[in-house]
């Protein structure tokens, strides 16, 4: 018999939709009759059920994140499988929140936004660096491909915003909602010394103003595709974040807009506006990065901090 690590393992209700995730597919039960005597290789897997190899990888990974079964590195650089426990307990929901992570993030395509208000110089571009439409027209923001951008920009002054949805459900407290986005200013080609006051909104409250610096262009960003040459390559990671007592931007305070403020009801979106505003005092337009360009493999993601008094 195989050395289980665990008799039982138990797992909280935030992690119940995860584990019977896990537990639905009709393979992925019998990799873990497979293994109940044994710890086998992917490709003994794969000949003892008569399944292709890259199928069996792919649900040993949804078993792997479960915590369901454990994978260490065998002769040949062969990946060893073997089950972490004889049983399992799941810890049903009791009150709203259970079934929910402390940590709820929503990951928005940088494309996905309900409304836009830009002035050329604009345009957007895919993660293989091919440009949507004619550059500097306006209507580009309107096409049915800006869905798949990975990178948009406008000049000046203008705004790009996003509806979030809410995924707390009634009655279940946050301590904070954090904003992280790369950004940075657009300048004709690039300039380093091109600043832009970059302010984020959300239901129309003032979380902060970041002041970008440049527009940066001065080597590759770390994800941006070869075929790329028009000049911006990547931006700055920056954090909004909403609490109680008011707002943060990259720790240091923010507005004075609070939680409370925001009005958050779980039947409503959550507006989230990026803003170079017409009083601004630097009007150096806005870059916005998705995950396939940049410096940062994300998109705009919106985080949920639920209180930890339980």
């Amino acid at each position: 018999m195989s050395d289980f690590k665990q008799e039982l393992i138990r797992y909280p209700a935030s992690r119940i939709t995860e584990v019977a995730k896990a537990l639905s597919g009709d393979l992925r039960v019998r990799i873990l009759e497979a293994l109940g005597d044994k710890p086998m290789s992917v490709g003994q897997l794969a000949e003892a059920l008569g399944v292709a190899q890259p199928t069996i990888t792919i649900n040993v990974q949804m078993l792997e994140q479960a915590e369901l079964i454990v994978s260490t590195p065998g002769a040949n650089r062969e990946k060893i499988c073997s089950v972490t426990c004889k049983a399992i307990l799941l810890e049903l929901p009791i009150k709203p929140g259970d079934g929910l992570h402390r940590l709820e993030e929503i990951h928005m395509p940088i494309g996905m936004y309900s409304n836009c208000r830009v002035q050329p110089p604009c345009g957007m571009a895919g993660k293989d660096g091919s440009l949507f439409g004619s550059i500097d027209d306006p209507r580009v923001f309107y096409m049915p491909e800006r869905t798949e951008a990975s990178l948009l920009w406008f000049s000046g002054t203008g705004s790009i915003e996003y509806y979030f949805a809410n995924p707390m459900p009634p009655g279940v407290p946050l301590d904070e909602l954090r904003l992280k986005a790369e950004v940075c200013s657009e300048a004709n080609s690039f300039r380093m010394d091109y600043p832009s006051d970059i302010s984020l909104y959300m239901n129309d409250l003032l979380v902060g103003t970041w002041t970008s610096p440049g527009d940066f262009g001065d080597r590759k960003g770390k994800l941006t595709p070869d075929r790329w040459f028009h000049g911006t390559e990547y931006g700055t990671l920056v954090e909004w974040k909403v609490t109680k007592e008011g707002c943060f931007l990259n720790g240091s305070p923010g507005a004075e807009t609070t939680l409370d403020m925001l009005g958050l009801h779980y039947r409503e979106p959550i507006r989230v506006r990026f803003e170079v505003s017409e009083d601004a005092a630097n009007k150096g337009g806005l870059n916005l990065f998705g995950s396939g360009f940049g410096d940062h493999p994300q998109d705009i993601v919106l985080s949920f901090v639920r209180s930890s008094e339980r």
